[in-house]
């Protein structure tokens, strides 16, 4: 095999578990990704190298960086793929390459489960002191 074929069975099979992860069928990551079900199918299986356009969709449906889309597929050689911004625990864990699919899994199922129904906590500023006022007299 050549390196572009190990770059595009590796891609397909990153694509799979993050599909997976996610709880999607192909069929709903086709849909979402805007694909058709056997042009993904030979993404996953790496037969079929997708353009820049498909995998930005891709990487949306799964809810991951585009970039490290690319990086994976060595379009953008020499880079770190970085979380996309506000991707948060769930997609840190998701591409923790020391992770095998089910430690993610079970931690994402961990996490969803402190975190269900949780509004996020407002993060306090401990730069400057908060004034107090108190009631003017009546």
């Amino acid at each position: 095999m050549t390196l572009a074929e190990d770059r595009l069975k590796a891609l397909g099979e990153f694509i799979r578990s993050q599909r997976r992860l996610a709880n999607l069928s192909l069929r709903q990551l086709a849909r979402l990704a805007k694909v058709s079900n056997p042009y993904l199918s030979q993404v996953e299986r790496g037969i079929y190298k997708p353009s820049a356009e498909v995998m930005k969709h891709i990487a949306d449906a799964l809810e991951i960086s585009a970039e490290n889309l690319y990086t994976r597929m060595g379009l953008l050689e020499g880079r770190a793929p970085a979380p996309r911004a506000g991707g948060g625990v769930e997609e840190a864990v998701r591409l923790d390459p020391r992770l095998s699919t089910d430690q993610k899994e079970a931690l994402i199922r961990v996490y969803r489960s402190m975190t269900a129904g949780r509004a996020p906590r407002p993060r306090r500023h401990t730069s400057a002191p908060r004034t107090v006022r108190s009631k003017p007299p009546s």
